[in-house]
């Protein structure tokens, strides 16, 4: 690109309107080519050290050090743009057309973007400096921190004083009680979300926060912080005159623009903040545009992500001679809050002429929806969800068209079934974040993107929130199929059926050995990789025979066929079950004395079990036969089943406690243990809401409430993490374990080959409702069946070591070395690791002693 003629644009701000910006720009220019007459230096200043990342997903970080960069990182390293992190912009002459940086620095410019966005509004209160805010990356890891110390120091729940009850402060008091704290929000308004919500739907979400343990201070506000001498946080004074105790008090009450830049340049404002914009996007000075939370377009400025991108590819085309305008704001929001879902979009509050809504509420069980039509009774205005969201995805799309159906066909809380076959109109809005239509995606898939990978990347749609995805899929299914193209559900290109229709087929014709599987269902009549686990896995849930046997053990992996985990040295893990975390003193004396004999590292693992690292196979046997001596057995850390049941203490011994958890994790953790899955499991049951035992993270959670069992579903920990739901509460034991019971055995039955169940609970066709409906009612009229699985499975049950030990031949497996069945393997070594164990050598402390003999301490084993 030459750069003689480059028209040189500088963007203030790094978050996600300057991402888009830049992104758009980019691909606008790959697209026009080298020879372009336009060509650019696009140079983006920003305050913070990262590259831009994603803030709506900021509730993520409070799990952990999460990477929410947006996009790819290489849009930063292309030879026309410059990445200033860390720096601050502090003059703008529009005169001279020149940025003056915090280092005196002059970068001068021919188009100038102001992307500065926004800063956390502090409410006029005393001492309100010692509140916290909820903004940046930083602030969420300083909260994430000071909650963690103040537990430790403490040795309690820290108290989290939330004020504002809008988006973000029910999702920084949601984090902060997912962190451990005890949390509670303040807020002005009569009900939660009051901005965005009509009464109905806010006392209905007020219910639901409120069974989640978080306390709710409504039509009030704070008057000050209290704080003793040493400066902490002691409480809050409200405008009742009432003090509520606090150790942290964090303020979402709304943003403010950071439209200082454009104030000291003389670019014209809203009277309420925020720089002017006209429909392209530009403000009253020549060359300078705004975008994002900064601009105030009719006078308004919006913090939601869709109307920013919208304003970024608006600049974007302007900048390239083009004359897109930006099109308004759409306010639609659809997200999760503390695991409660709130969706809102068009006329939610039904304020147009003639506007009629159509309600279903159900206040016990916190349930809210509200579609707005027409008074034509047709033409969709807009809706409200609280407690159940699925309709929002078939509505939003249909936003100023006819309604296929009757509005309230769509009110799935009041058992309705929402029409789902109908195509959607090309110019029907999915993505509302990146503003693509259906026909868009048509386009797309009939330019060759027909993987569903392929089509989010070729069309942006599905990217940012990713709540568009399931109609994103459903579009790709219906073209395919149009053009004569199979959606294929082939479980490999041995196994022409998915894992759900072999399990089925399987369980239908009684099938007994691998050997029947293989040969009636895989091509070949060997299979691969793919496949071979997943018969082994079958037969094993449906039978439950001892998974080695039959010709299964050359199926499996090469954990199932040591019945342990291989770690990097070539050795083994030991990871005795210890249901729900408890554990005799005598127990841990016998585990104990095993890792002193054996010389194995110990670690107490994240679901409360001990593992034993650097077990020889051939010392397995020995070793299980010394935990089952004393009363122990496997805990199937190596298979695809449940894992563990996480526990707190519980009514037996906290002060806090409401029910027994202890006890129903042992119960539960007994229960399904050995289950073969599609997937691990884990469960964790907590004695109270403070959630000790962090269930919500877990495929299962259980949580005590003074009404009975809460029952949250479909969580998990690992590479992509979910929140679980809840399915049901207010239950008693009984209720409890039969709804897990059909759950645990409609997920095996059903789930693709390694899906975990927050992914098959999505891909359900009307996702958690459909589980409920088929839990919880018995939709599908199955539950005795799948509770009859269940109590199969429970009665077979039989500890695969102990069943190993007491069979001589399969013992033979656990040899090292055939010749000599006693002899160990000289290739292990340790090296002692500094805390008092010993672990692998390196592979270049391995070389150092191979070549010159051990200078440090050295075992060989």
């Amino acid at each position: 690109m030459s750069t003689t003629a480059s028209r040189r644009i500088v963007v203030i701000g790094g978050g996600p309107a300057a991402h888009r910006l830049v992104d758009a720009l980019s691909s606008r220019v790959g697209a026009l080519g080298a020879d372009t007459p336009t060509p650019l230096r696009i140079t983006v200043v920003t305050e913070e050290a990262h590259l831009p990342y994603d803030r709506v997903q900021l509730s993520k970080r409070l799990a952990g050090p999460v990477d929410l960069t947006l996009g790819d990182a290489e849009l930063w390293q292309a030879q026309y743009v410059t990445l200033l992190r860390g720096r601050r912009a502090s003059v703008i002459d529009t005169d001279a057309r020149t940025v003056t940086l915090d280092d005196e620095a002059v970068v001068p410019y021919d188009e100038l973007v102001l992307a500065t966005g926004s800063a956390a509004a502090l409410p006029p209160v005393e001492n309100a400096a010692a509140g916290r805010v909820y903004r940046t990356l930083e602030d969420v890891d300083a909260l994430v921190a000071e909650v963690a110390e103040l537990r430790e120091k403490r040795r309690r729940a820290p108290r989290v004083v939330v004020v504002g009850g809008g988006l973000l402060g029910l999702e920084a008091a949601g984090g902060m009680a997912a962190l451990g704290g005890s949390a509670a929000i303040v807020h002005s308004g009569r009900w939660l979300m009051s901005s965005q919500l009509d009464e109905g739907a806010g006392r209905a979400l007020g219910r639901l926060i409120s069974a989640r343990g978080i306390d709710l201070e409504l039509g009030v506000r704070p008057t000050g912080i209290l704080t003793a001498p040493s400066g902490a946080v002691t409480g809050v004074r409200l405008t009742d005159g009432r003090v509520i105790a606090a150790d942290i008090v964090v303020f979402s009450i709304g943003i403010t623009a950071r439209d200082e830049l454009a104030r000291g340049a003389g670019i014209a404002l809203a009277p309420r903040g925020g720089v002017l914009i006209d429909d392209a996007c530009a403000t009253s000075a020549p060359g300078v545009w705004a975008i994002g939370e900064v601009a105030a377009y009719d006078g308004q400025t919006v913090g939601l992500v869709a109307p920013a991108n919208a304003m970024a590819e608006v600049v974007a085309d302007r900048l390239l001679g083009g004359s897109a305008t930006f099109p308004g704001v759409d306010d639609a929001t659809k997200l999760k809050l503390s695991g409660v879902e709130v969706a809102s979009f068009g006329d939610a509050r039904a304020v147009s002429e003639g506007a009629l809504e159509v309600v279903y509420a159900d206040p016990a069980r916190g349930l809210y929806q509200k579609v707005v039509v027409a008074d034509d009774a047709k033409t969709l205005l807009g809706g409200i969800f609280v407690g159940d969201a699925s309709p929002y995805l078939s509505l939003r799309p249909l936003l100023g068209t006819a309604l296929p159906a009757e509005p309230g066909a769509y009110l799935a809380a009041a058992g309705a079934e929402p029409p789902t076959s109908a195509e959607l109109p090309d110019a029907a809005q999915v993505c509302s974040c990146n503003n693509v239509s259906a026909g868009s995606i048509r386009e797309h898939i009939a330019d060759g993107c027909t993987d569903l990978g392929e089509l989010k990347a070729c069309s942006r749609a599905g990217t940012q929130c990713g709540s568009c995805v399931p109609i994103v899929k459903k579009i790709l299914d219906q073209e395919l199929v149009k053009a004569g193209v199979e959606v294929s559900r082939a479980l490999c290109e041995h196994v022409a059926m998915s894992r759900a229709e072999l399990f089925e087929s399987v369980r239908i014709l009684g099938l007994q050995t691998v050997g029947e599987v293989l040969e009636r269902f895989v091509s070949g009549g060997i299979g691969c990789d793919i496949c071979k686990p997943v018969v082994a896995s079958v037969i094993a849930t449906q039978t439950g025979r001892y998974i080695l046997d039959d010709g299964a053990g050359a199926l499996q992996d090469t954990n199932d066929r040591a019945l342990a985990n291989m770690q990097k040295d070539g050795t083994y893990s030991v990871v005795p079950r210890i249901p729900g975390g408890e554990i005799t003193p005598e127990k841990l004396a016998v585990i104990a004395q095993i890792a002193m004999d054996y010389g194995l590292y110990t670690k107490i693992t994240g679901g409360q079990r001990i593992d034993l690292f650097g077990a020889r196979l051939e010392q397995l046997p020995e070793i299980w036969q010394r935990l089952i001596d004393a009363g122990m057995e496997s805990g199937q850390a190596y298979g695809k089943s449940l894992r563990t049941v996480k526990s707190c203490v519980g009514s037996t011994w906290c002060r806090y406690g409401v029910l027994d958890s202890v006890g129903m994790a042992v119960q539960l953790e007994l229960r399904y243990r050995g289950l073969r899955s599609p997937h691990k499991l884990k469960m964790g049951v907590s004695g109270c809401a403070r959630e000790c035992a962090e269930a919500r993270g877990k495929d299962i959670g259980v949580i005590a409430t003074a009404n009975g069992w809460q029952l949250y579903v479909g969580g998990n920990g690992g590479m992509t993490p979910a929140h679980a739901q809840l399915l049901a509460e207010g239950l008693d034991d009984a209720t409890l374990l039969a709804y897990i019971d059909r759950y645990v055995m409609y997920y095996v039955r059903t789930a693709d080959r390694l899906q975990r169940t927050a992914r098959w609970q999505e891909e359900l066709p009307g996702g958690l409702e459909h589980v409920r409906q088929v839990v919880v009612e018995d939709s599908l009229g199955i539950a005795a069946e799948l509770e009859v699985a269940m109590a199969r499975h429970i009665d077979s049950y039989e500890d695969e070591w102990a069943a190993t030990l007491a069979d001589p031949e399969r013992l033979r497996r656990f040899r090292s070395f055939v010749n000599a069945p006693e002899a160990g393997d000289p290739a292990v070594v340790r090296v002692p690791d500094g805390r008092g164990q010993s672990r692998p050598a390196s592979e270049a402390e391995r070389e150092k002693i191979m070549l010159s003999g051990p200078e440090i301490p050295v075992r060989v084993r």
